[in-house]
């Protein structure tokens, strides 16, 4: 079992319980899955970028990722119906903490002049999305082997209702917000 997941189980559980006045361990706000997303501009031009890009999110992830097709054309953007556009993984269970752990760890702390996370990244369900500038932040990407800087948005949905209960969560489990 992962080592954030067993903190969740062990210390976060009854603070969560205490503050919100839960009376049963079911309605505690727990993560229900991590969504993190590539987004590839540039891939109409270039088919290839959409596979160094998968392979970088999969080093990262751990898990082959889906290519995402756009659902529509845009004239403007030179984008037709079905062309591949992108990449995500979605992360449960095991990965998820395994991912969650070394993103609060070790990556986030890598970030030159850290001061944070934003709080309002919040989408009123309690669910977190987070963006980051540039996937050279974690430790299994190597430097010298990436083509071309690229960011990602990464997406904590958990059980949640409000804002302040999903806040509550990540914030025990060592998401570093901004004060």
């Amino acid at each position: 079992m992962a080592r954030l997941q067993d903190q969740y189980k062990a210390e976060i559980v009854p603070k969560l319980k205490e503050k919100f006045g839960y009376r049963n361990v079911m309605q505690v706000p727990r993560l229900s899955k991590v969504v993190v997303n590539m987004g590839l501009g540039d891939a109409i031009e270039n088919v290839k970028v959409i596979e160094t890009a998968g392979a970088e999110i999969g080093v990262i992830t751990g898990q082959r990722p889906v290519v995402t097709k756009a659902r529509k054309s845009i004239a403007n953007f030179k984008l037709r119906e079905g062309v591949p556009i992108g990449v995500m993984v979605t992360l449960r269970r095991d990965r998820m903490y395994h991912f969650l752990d070394k993103l609060i760890a070790i990556a986030l702390p890598r970030v030159r002049d850290f001061k944070g996370v934003s709080p309002r990244g919040f989408d009123g369900r309690g669910n977190y999305t987070l963006g980051i500038k540039e996937q050279i932040m974690f430790p299994e990407v190597n430097y010298d082997k990436i083509d071309k800087i690229r960011g990602m948005n990464i997406t904590i949905v958990t059980t949640a209702r409000t804002d302040e209960e999903g806040l509550e969560l990540l914030r025990l489990m060592g998401l570093p917000f901004r004060a």
